[in-house]
């Protein structure tokens, strides 16, 4: 049974779906890997290493296609290749379920695809395969050395001959993983770190990072529903709401650093800053829109464009921030993706050869009565599996 890997048809994506350290894995699981070449080589993958762990070497991904069984992306494929796909074939990578208009096809093609970004985050067993945590743990790192990078002032407060020099104060807008890594982050360069998150549950976790929660005023009524709920399921009043706007104002007006993380798969990012709070900002303040490639957090934030508002506040539309750190990135996903591989395999005793790869017969599982099989799997059988939000 033969896993292949294409290159990612993406100017902005130099992640690869599978590294050589990954083919080693699936290779003692008993798989054979094929790869194109040149698709690991932006997250410096050569593919000699491929070759050395154990990977064949495709000229192009419709030979890739037309070898493997199971074919692995990070995003989803191209057109192209989508038509060049077989009946009984699996699909595995991020493929934006919701807003992909290419699952009619594949379902006519008889292809078996499994979106990495419905997995069931609940569930122990899935804590492996955990696509977006793992990608998002990065992009928070990340997004705070961009905003370094962009602020024209230190992070830490400096004693000087020539006088102290204030901390950054940065403001992170959403706390999930990528809001957490970025307050870890920030906090660690010296910053004095405020967030802010539509769940009253994260105040724990902020402040056990060592940063300020931006409390919004709750009735004792509204504190009951969110505590019941963990704040997860807890639906805000509009009171509430215009409450933690009015806190988030605020704050954003002193701030040197703003960093968005809020984003919802398969919808449309929230709008978390608009021009009137962008009209209160400092000059030389920075925004980090890390939802730019789904409709933006910031209010006039460009996918993958840095501007300058006319009172010189700088919104960078940040949208791929995982394939800025392509090698770590691709590491994690490519882990991820074997784990989940595991998952669609019934396979029989197995004996070592001399290549170190298993001897085993490899035989498919798919089950759709699993809770991550089903939960991932968009297209299967010629019918399209994927609810309507």
């Amino acid at each position: 049974m033969k896993i292949g890997v294409i290159s990612a048809d993406i100017a902005q994506e130099s992640r690869v779906a599978l590294t050589p350290d990954a083919v080693k894995k699936l290779r003692k699981l008993g798989f054979e890997v094929i790869i194109q070449s040149g698709a690991g080589q932006a997250a410096y993958y050569a593919d000699e290493l491929y070759q050395a762990a154990g990977a064949d070497i495709a000229d192009s991904s419709a030979e890739v296609v037309n070898q493997s069984q199971i074919i692995t992306t990070v995003n989803d494929l191209p057109a192209t290749t989508t038509d060049s796909l077989k009946s009984g074939q699996i699909v595995i990578g991020m493929l934006d379920p919701y807003r992909n208009t290419q699952l009619d096809t594949y379902a006519a093609k008889g292809t078996t695809a499994f979106a990495m970004e419905l997995l069931p985050r609940t569930l122990s067993r899935a804590q492996n395969m955990d696509v977006l945590s793992s990608q998002a743990n990065l992009a928070g790192y990340k997004a705070v050395l961009l905003a370094a990078n962009e602020y024209s002032r230190p992070f830490p407060m400096f004693m000087t001959s020539a006088g102290t020099v204030k901390p950054a104060k940065v403001v992170i807008l959403g706390v999930g993983v990528a809001g957490l890594q970025a307050i870890a982050t920030a906090k660690r360069l010296g910053a004095v770190v405020e967030a802010s998150d539509l769940r009253p549950a994260a105040k724990e976790q902020v402040e056990s990072l060592g940063g300020k929660w931006l409390d919004v005023p709750m009735s004792e009524d509204e504190a009951q529903k969110a505590k019941a709920t963990g704040g997860y399921a807890w639906t805000p009043s509009e009171q509430y709401i215009k409450d933690q706007a009015a806190v988030v104002d605020k704050a954003l007006s002193n701030a040197d650093i703003v960093i968005t993380t809020a984003q919802i798969p398969g919808r449309q990012a929230p709008r978390l800053v608009h021009q009137a709070t962008l009209a209160k900002m400092k000059a030389g303040s920075v925004l980090i829109d890390m939802a730019a490639g789904t409709g933006g957090n910031v209010e006039g934030s460009v996918p993958d464009e840095t501007i300058t508002t006319a009172n010189g506040v700088r919104i960078v539309g940040a949208a791929n921030i995982p394939s800025m750190l392509a090698a770590q990135s691709s590491d994690l996903y490519a882990n991820n993706l074997v784990n989940f591989i595991t998952t669609l395999i019934a396979s029989e005793e197995t004996t070592e050869t001399t290549d170190n790869a298993a001897s085993n017969k490899l035989a498919l599982n798919l089950d759709m009565e699993d809770e991550i099989q089903g939960a991932l799997a968009v297209t299967h059988e010629s019918q399209v599996r994927l609810a309507k939000r």
